[in-house]
């Protein structure tokens, strides 16, 4: 493997990680640009991002013998959809299994606070957080959330579905194989968003619609953007090695509705996924109060400014004026050290 332009700046992409880790300097500046497509972006998420982003690259130089790259893109198109949907799967048989409602946010008090919904899965991340915190722990610093409280409530079966990420890494890996630079770049970047996504928020997650919709654009389209951006740069190098990738062509036998289905079909499905979400947010909010469930609170909690009213041991109620992620991390303050875990009910309408 000769180190080229790709491998170095995989290098430097890890590096800048590795800075984001150390050091809290450049987040001024990196945090407004991966807000935008990491969904509330995080030093955890940032590290993340960059450290997969260079290793993808890096590793896309890898292999020099011939292999059928499309396939395994198509491969790891359906192992991170599988990814995704398991993992919503995971958190509703997890609820059941607890006995708290589908329409809550599930908070536990173990170690540091860690949260998870459907909306917003962390059940994954937490086998991922529990791995590293036995490698790495006591450089974990208190800012990165691991969610490793969540690690105990897990079903046994959890570690089965987890195993789709290394699955998953392994055939983008082989899918980058001998592709041309600006396709290696955009699929280190929608992979990594994809696999942080499945990490860390789940199917109806941003990072992971455009990862699942970056994998498939490049499938379907991946000839036509090096063209583009070839003609546009004058990249003759790029162009050249284009023209090594069969473009997808419109088979004679299809039908329209067959032809229409076969390319759009992913764009749609992502659209539909997108307007499930919103659904469910709103079918599942609970205007009039939030229900906030406690288990095994300490008695001398005291609440503060929070508008609160104790309606049975476990059960109180909130004014529905608080913004929903507001009073999520404001309980965690009086019920450190003060409860198991506690649930909070969706309430979308606060956002608004």
């Amino acid at each position: 493997m000769k180190v080229n332009k790709t491998i170095l700046v995989g290098i430097l992409l890890i590096i800048l990680g590795g800075i984001i880790f150390l050091t809290d300097t450049l987040n001024p500046i990196i945090r407004p640009i991966t807000y935008l497509f990491l969904m509330g972006s995080s030093k955890g998420k940032d590290i993340l991002f960059f450290g997969l982003f260079g290793l993808f690259l890096i590793l896309s130089q890898v292999i020099d013998k011939e292999i059928d790259t499309n396939r395994y893109l198509k491969i790891s198109i359906i192992t991170g959809s599988l990814l995704l949907i398991f993992g919503i799967l995971l958190e509703v048989i997890f609820r059941l299994q607890m006995g708290i409602k589908l329409n809550t946010v599930f908070c536990s008090m173990t170690n540091t606070m860690s949260s998870t919904s459907i909306l917003h899965t962390h059940l994954l991340k937490s086998i991922l957080g529990q791995i590293l915190s036995f490698i790495m722990g006591p450089f974990i610093q208190s800012d990165i959330n691991t969610g490793v409280g969540l690690y105990q409530y897990l079903p046994p079966f959890a570690f089965i579905i987890a195993l789709l990420i290394p699955i998953s890494f392994v055939c983008i890996v082989l899918a980058s194989q001998k592709r041309p630079w600006f396709t290696n770049i955009l699929l280190a970047f929608f992979s990594s968003c994809l696999l942080i996504g499945a990490i860390d928020g789940g199917l109806f997650a941003t990072p992971s619609y455009i990862g699942i919709f970056g994998l498939y654009l490049v499938y379907r389209n991946g000839y036509y953007i090096n063209h583009v951006v070839g003609v546009v740069l004058n990249d003759n190098k790029l162009l050249k090695e284009n023209e090594l990738i069969q473009p997808p062509y419109r088979n004679k036998g299809f039908s329209e509705l067959r032809y229409f289905l076969n390319r759009f079909f992913i764009y749609s499905l992502v659209g539909l996924v997108i307007l499930l979400r919103f659904t469910i947010a709103f079918a599942g909010a609970e205007p009039d109060y939030y229900t906030v469930t406690i288990e095994d609170i300490d008695e001398h909690v005291d609440f503060g400014n929070i508008p609160i009213e104790k309606i049975n041991n476990t059960t109180y109620h909130v004014d529905s004026k608080y913004n929903e992620m507001l009073l999520i991390n404001d309980l965690k303050v009086p019920l450190n050290n003060s409860c198991k875990y506690y649930t909070v009910t969706w309430n979308i309408y606060s956002y608004l």
